[in-house]
């Protein structure tokens, strides 16, 4: 069943690429491009990230069997289950809306965030005693589906900016742009530079004295940056350039570092690359592909904040305080993973606040929007790297 499992999470990685490359070609920029010509492309990408969706939600169900709990009890899991969601959030929007623009880096940003996932242990373990609970699947989920939704608003924002500021000028406006652009660039990295050195078998051994005084052995899988926090290298390899903050605490805290650091290094290798090949600003490359009703992707951003918002606030906040009160006897401890689920809550409170009240549309709503995402993948990513916590077990 495991086997299956993997099967359909793949050929569901293959079919939403398939699909991106059909809404690529249904927003093709062609003087005699006719209407007919962009339906017909439009919908073959849809019915493709439907495919992919029930390909992925079959991955889903057969892991469950396998495991015999929710898939979603660590990084693997739970960040495939979030791809998935944003690939849900996206089939409601577009049936609302039919944007084939929007497909174009809809499906692009769930595609990171599978493979991102998938540098990450595949194993079906047991549960920890922590997590053998039926809040289990209703917390985790319900925030996922949550933030999917949230992370649509997010693309659409992305593509009002690029479709909106001007790129004939270097600006603040286009450096911010850009510096978003390099983050995603920046997953992109991760993912190569991971199976580069995963493929040649590279391995770096530390050992550090563990929270009982005894040795424990650590082993890096990247060359080491970061060190371990008063750590004795037992091989010749390379490193490390500096030691982890001992306030990192945690035998893998230093790995996490260290792979966030190789993340941001091999994305500004790429970021290079691309800006050498197109000899101007991504965004200036993206510009005159992007040619969406700048109204209609306000719209679609609010409206995915409008409804994602509700449903993250259920199960970030909400289920999860309560199962806190099971688990730990109490609502909120100002664990790393709490604390930022708070700061996502309230950011977005304020952009509805600011919205509906203050009348904050257009630009300065997409420029929100975009901030939001920022908050939700640091949460994914740095807090569950970097940061140690009672979530750490994810």
């Amino acid at each position: 069943m495991a086997e299956i499992s993997s099967t359909l999470l793949y050929s569901a990685f293959m079919i939403y690429l398939i699909s991106t490359l059909f809404f690529a070609m249904s927003i093709s920029d062609k003087k005699n491009e006719k209407a007919a010509h962009t339906k017909k492309w439009g919908k073959m990408g849809f019915i493709s990230a439907c495919v992919g969706f029930s390909a992925q939600l079959g991955y889903f169900i057969t892991r469950w069997i396998a495991s015999g709990h929710a898939p979603v009890s660590n990084l693997f899991e739970f960040t495939t289950f979030f791809g998935m969601m944003m690939v849900l959030a996206f089939i409601i929007l577009y049936l609302i809306y039919r944007t084939n623009g929007l497909g174009v880096f809809a499906m692009p940003v769930a595609l990171l965030v599978i493979a991102y996932a998938s540098m990450f242990p595949k194993d079906i373990s047991p549960l920890i005693p922590a997590l053998q609970s039926d809040w289990l699947k209703i917390h985790v989920t319900t925030a996922a589906l949550g933030e999917g939704i949230l992370a649509i608003s997010f693309v659409s924002g992305l593509i009002y900016l690029i479709r909106t500021v001007d790129q004939s000028v270097s600006s603040k406006k286009t450096k911010w742009i850009e510096i978003i652009l390099y983050s995603l660039i920046s997953v992109v990295g991760f993912i190569i530079i991971s199976m580069a050195f995963k493929g040649a078998g590279y391995e770096a051994n530390f050992e550090i004295m563990n929270d009982q005084n005894q040795p424990e052995k650590i082993v890096y899988e990247m060359p080491a940056i970061a060190g371990p926090a008063n750590g004795e290298q037992l091989d010749e390899s390379f490193g490390p350039l500096f030691s982890t903050p001992s306030w990192m605490n945690g035998a893998n805290a230093s790995i996490k570092l260290n792979t966030f650091i190789w993340s941001l290094l091999s994305g500004a290798i790429l970021y290079g690359l691309l800006r050498i090949i197109l000899r101007k600003r991504i965004a200036a490359a993206l510009q005159p592909k992007v040619n969406m009703n700048p109204e209609l992707l306000d719209e679609i951003s609010y409206r995915a904040v409008a409804i994602g918002f509700p449903i993250f606030t259920l199960g970030a906040l909400i289920f999860a305080m309560i199962w806190a009160q099971q688990a730990w006897s109490r609502f909120w401890g100002w664990d790393p993973k709490e604390v930022w689920a708070l700061i996502t809550f309230l950011f977005y409170a304020a952009y509805l606040h600011l919205r509906l009240s203050r009348g904050w549309h257009g630009e300065k709503s997409a420029w929100l929007c975009v901030l939001g995402f920022w908050i939700i993948t640091f949460n994914l990513i740095a807090v569950n790297l970097v940061l140690v916590g009672l979530h750490s077990y994810a």
